[in-house]
């Protein structure tokens, strides 16, 4: 289907080698057969069946059956459904034994915001059950290995993000628990979850966020619906996700772990998918960066090919930059939380440590995400705004990732909290010790934090997102990523634009060399 996609057809991992340095770097040993077998699956079908379902085959609401009975179920395009099961594996390898890193890997590959979302928000209800309710093992190994999809819905209409606002009551009837007054407005895998993590507030327990407990919430209690779904929304992108209103009026659910550890088990998943949003948002924008580095070698222009004239070069360096820091970003934030993920509450300093660069991550890939999307449409052209072809809907699905799992006032306001209450930066500031510059604007952002509080957090999230970015570029050894290390603090740590010296293709053409 090369009239859509110039990487149609093609392995996204052997298109990627700034993938391949950066995962070296922090997880040497990865397979990478493995890797380029799910590469070629992105190129050879993904593209195509994700195509297909955001023109063409939305998921939509089957309300009752035949007998007329309350059915709600979300009917998928059947090819949707079995590329589904063939991607199920990416959500297993960190129950395997095998680690954190390689899922996230397979996750960038995959990038698409609708397929991918379905596959966290499944493997985030087996995250929640693996660690803290094991009396639910059956229902763990059904998500992880089929027939079973999964949701985590926590926000209500009345609340959005702050979910200390949270209504839905859970009252103790007999042995089990019965949730009422729930209205869950923004349900990603409404209609498709056969059991979904919810959040609602024990009769008694206090107001505010430490006031929820967790609960598992199956779809059928005895053959019965245990939920309504009110409708599915209609979505600017990531379509292959059903977004839906849930109702919950006295629906059973069984409570996970200790009720008065709710809310950090919450965060516990959140931090899981912000970090599916980190490397989704450069996975994103790297399928838009793969089609503009095709474009650009083919299109001619006032007598030459795009990439001979010098500001196309010097917006490919740019799109590259964004990418190579975004990327390696969110895989360092992967690293550590690779290492503190099976902690329980209290938490240790490596813990606040993980969850501070969760924010770090989730807060700036989207940021690059949407602006190198936008910068390949532009290189396109007019035929880049065309829906007729694939590369518009890569700067709509980048769009979401600013707002899945807490927008970035959110991510500021906790990045803040996790500073001021749990040292979270005394750690950060340890490693960044290798690399001065970025220790230099690191403490800067924390001095002005400290005075500024509130008011300058989120660009105090973008410098010491920033800071982070430089640091792990620097760790990468092979060229030129010491050379880009340098080229991205100068561009967005000390603001002075890309030098007339950094034209070069080895700089801003990742296939050179």
């Amino acid at each position: 289907m090369k009239a859509l996609f110039y990487s149609q057809g093609e392995d996204h991992y052997a298109l990627d080698p700034d993938l391949k340095a950066i995962l070296d770097t922090f997880f040497p040993g990865l397979p990478r057969e493995e890797l380029s077998a799910f590469g070629r699956l992105v190129g050879e079908e993904v593209l195509e069946v994700a195509h297909h379902v955001d023109q063409e085959a939305h998921p939509r609401l089957l309300m009752h059956d035949l007998d007329g009975n309350r059915l709600d179920r979300a009917l998928l395009s059947p090819a949707q459904r079995a590329l589904l099961e063939k991607l199920r594996p990416m959500i297993r390898p960190a129950y395997e034994g095998r680690g954190w890193p390689l899922h996230y890997a397979l996750g960038y590959l995959l990038a698409d915001g609708g397929l991918y979302c379905i596959l966290t928000i499944t493997h985030q209800v087996a995250y929640a059950l693996h660690k803290y309710a094991p009396e639910h093992e059956g229902v763990k190994r059904e998500l992880l290995y089929g027939p079973a999809y999964g949701a985590t819905w926590m926000t209500e209409i009345q609340g959005g993000s702050d979910l200390g606002a949270n209504r839905t009551l859970a009252r103790r009837e007999g042995g089990a628990f019965r949730l009422y007054q729930g209205d869950k407005y923004f349900a990603s895998g409404a209609g498709l979850a056969d059991y979904a993590l919810v959040t609602a507030r024990p009769e008694g327990a206090p107001e505010g966020p430490k006031g929820l407990g967790l609960f598992l919430l199956p779809r059928e209690v005895e053959g019965r619906l245990n939920f309504r779904v009110r409708r599915f929304k209609e979505k600017l992108a990531t379509r292959a996700v059903a977004s839906g209103e849930v109702e919950l009026e006295g629906s059973l659910a069984y409570p996970i772990g200790r009720l008065e550890e709710g809310i950090y088990y919450t965060l516990e998943t959140l931090t899981v998918a912000r970090l599916a949003n980190a490397v989704a948002a450069m996975g994103i924008a790297k399928k838009a960066h793969l089609e503009a580095l095709f474009r650009v070698g083919r299109r001619t222009a006032f007598g030459r090919k795009l990439v001979e004239h010098p500001l196309v070069e010097r917006d490919l360096l740019e799109m590259r930059l964004r990418q190579v820091g975004g990327t390696a970003l969110a895989f360092f934030a992967v690293a550590a939380f690779d290492r503190a993920w099976e902690e329980s509450p209290p938490y240790s300093p490596s813990y606040h440590y993980a969850r501070l660069l969760s924010h770090l991550a989730k807060g700036r890939t989207a940021e690059h995400g949407t602006a190198l999307t936008a910068l390949a449409m532009e290189l396109f052209g007019g035929i880049g705004f065309l829906e007729d072809y694939g590369l518009a809907r890569w700067h709509r699905e980048a769009l979401i990732t600013p707002i899945w799992e807490g927008p970035a006032n959110i991510q500021a306001l906790d990045m803040a909290e996790a500073i001021a209450k749990k040292k979270a930066h005394e750690p950060l500031l340890e490693a960044l010790r290798e690399t001065p510059l970025a220790l230099a604007y690191a403490e800067k952002a924390l001095g002005r934090l400290a005075e500024e509080g509130p008011w300058y957090a989120k660009e105090a999230l973008r410098r010491l997102a920033d800071a982070v970015a430089v640091h792990a570029l620097s760790q990468v050894g092979e060229a030129p990523f010491p050379e880009l290390a340098r080229l991205y603090a100068q561009a967005f740590l000390e603001g002075e634009g890309l030098p007339a010296s950094a034209r070069r293709p080895a700089l801003y053409h990742p296939w050179e060399g």
